[in-house]
Parts: C-alpha cells; sequence; structure tokens
C-alpha cells in the first residue's frame, strides 16, 4: 500500500489540527499535533515558574527537559489522540489562552525544539502520517511528499480562536485574542532557529474564505495526486 508523509504547516489558528486529523482519519494515518507538544512544555514550564508575564528562566527549563515525558494516548470516543505530560491528561489545560501567550517563547529555545524534532522524526519514520506545526515541511520532514502551508490573515483567525475558546466557556477578549495572534506570528517568522518559512516545494492555502468541507476537499485532491507519483 502506497504511504507518503503529509506535512503541514502555517500560523497560527488556521485550522492545521483540524485538517490535519481530517486527512488522518480519512486516510487511515497517524495524526501528530506537534503544536500540542509545544504546548505541553510551556505548560510545564508555567507549572514550575519558569516563565511568566515579565521572565522566563530559559535554562532552567532547559535543565529540567529530561524530566519531560510526553506521549499522545488515543481517545476512541473523541476520535482522536489526547496529549499527556508525565502521564497526565493536559489537553484542556494547554488549550488556554495562557498557555497560547507563552508557547511561542518556549518554541524558540534551541533545545527545546531539538528534543521534540528528534521525538517527531522517530514518530514518522514509516511514512502513513499527518504532521502539524511549524516547521515540519523545512526541518522535521524536508523530504515530505506533501507540504501545505495554511494561511489566512491575523483578524480571521483571531475571530475563529475567539469564538473556539468562548465554546468552552473561557473568559477572554476579541482584543486579547488578535494580539496574542498577532505576537505569535512575529516571534514564529523571527526566531533564530526554525523560523516560520514556507518550503520551497511547499502549497500555500489561504482558507480566509474557505469551510472546512472546502478545504478538505481541495487538499485530499492533492494528496491523491502525491499517491499518484509514488
Amino acid at each position: 500500500m502506497r504511504k507518503i508523509t503529509i506535512a503541514i504547516d502555517g500560523f497560527s489558528s488556521t485550522g492545521k489540527s483540524t485538517l490535519a486529523k481530517q486527512l488522518a482519519k480519512e486516510l487511515e494515518y497517524v495524526y501528530v499535533d506537534t503544536g500540542a507538544m509545544y504546548r505541553a512544555v510551556a505548560y510545564f514550564a508555567m507549572q514550575n515558574k519558569f516563565i511568566g508575564v515579565d521572565f522566563f528562566d530559559k535554562s532552567a527549563l532547559i535543565n529540567a527537559l529530561s524530566k519531560i515525558q510526553l506521549e499522545f494516548k488515543f481517545n476512541t470516543e473523541l476520535g482522536f489522540a489526547e496529549m499527556y505530560l508525565n502521564s497526565e491528561n493536559v489537553e484542556k489545560q494547554i488549550r488556554t489562552i495562557e498557555v497560547s501567550n507563552f508557547v511561542s517563547k518556549v518554541a524558540e529555545v534551541s533545545e527545546v525544539r531539538a528534543k521534540l524534532v528528534e521525538q517527531q522524526q522517530e514518530m514518522g519514520k514509516n511514512k502513513a502520517i499527518v504532521m502539524d506545526g511549524r516547521d515540519i515541511g523545512t526541518v522535521v520532514f524536508p523530504n515530505a511528499e506533501l507540504k501545505i502551508f495554511m494561511t489566512a490573515s491575523a483578524e480571521t483567525r483571531a475571530q475563529r480562536r475567539f469564538d473556539e475558546l468562548q465554546q468552552k466557556g473561557d473568559n477572554v477578549s476579541y482584543e486579547d485574542v488578535l494580539k496574542n495572534v498577532v505576537e505569535r506570528d512575529y516571534i514564529d517568522t523571527h526566531r533564530e532557529d526554525s523560523p516560520l518559512v514556507i518550503a520551497d516545494d511547499a502549497i500555500e492555502i489561504d482558507n480566509s474564505y474557505l469551510n472546512r468541507k472546502e478545504q478538505f476537499e481541495a487538499v485530499l485532491e492533492l494528496v491523491n495526486d502525491a499517491l499518484k507519483t509514488i
């Protein structure tokens, strides 16, 4: 059976994870949410007082990396894998605006990226995987058979994220969410180690005006084209 690696990169709140989950389910591939991995490390840093609004003890986090064990466990009721940090399900905790405010700063740390990239590459060594993040097509799987880069306006992405948080009962303002989106964009695209860039052979999709069904159908066609070439 033909198997490929699908790398989905892009800005925050562009629906990368939603698309990746859809594709993995359709193709019966493994899905890996790398953003959840970085969020889990950020949550660990918060819990251990390594990072806060006006401080970030990078050395303390780096020295504690050996104490971080990350694992995805499939939830049959939800239909996708959830993030576990040191044997604790942290799926809900890592999706808060508080974690969002720190995750890009944590992801800037080279030692953190090296640890997680190594794990991600191991997960995808047998192909048949859909992975989304910021550097999947450029660093983690530069030889992926299909690379997608997703984008949308900051305002559109902020509204989507705001609606999602509201549905979860989080008390946040649209202005705070928009500020977070803009700040994360800047950090992600300007960090020294593995900045967010479009791979030369990636296909860019602006989904500002696409619904989930339209987006999925368009990308599934790209997947089928890629499968024909191997």
